[in-house]
């Protein structure tokens, strides 16, 4: 995956990154590590796109109920 995003790894350097995000506690990344490293300090990025996407979805609130009934004359 590493050579598909253009930044090809060892063995050895794809064992210190899972290392440095489990903190050396597992040799695999949990979805918890995951998630931390996503919002982590290191990734400003991605909290930005959550903040928008967020906002986004608060500006256009679902309307709650059954939809209103329609008829033939009403369809496009």
């Amino acid at each position: 995956m590493m050579e598909k995003l253009g930044a090809p790894k060892t063995h050895l350097e794809l064992k210190r990154m899972i290392s440095e995000v489990t903190g050396g506690v597992s040799d695999t990344i949990s979805y918890q590590d995951f998630v931390n490293v996503m919002l982590g300090k290191r990734s400003a990025v991605l909290k930005l796109v959550m903040m928008f996407e967020g906002k986004a979805n608060e500006s256009n609130p679902k309307p709650s109920g059954p939809p209103p009934e329609r008829d033939i004359a009403s369809l496009p």
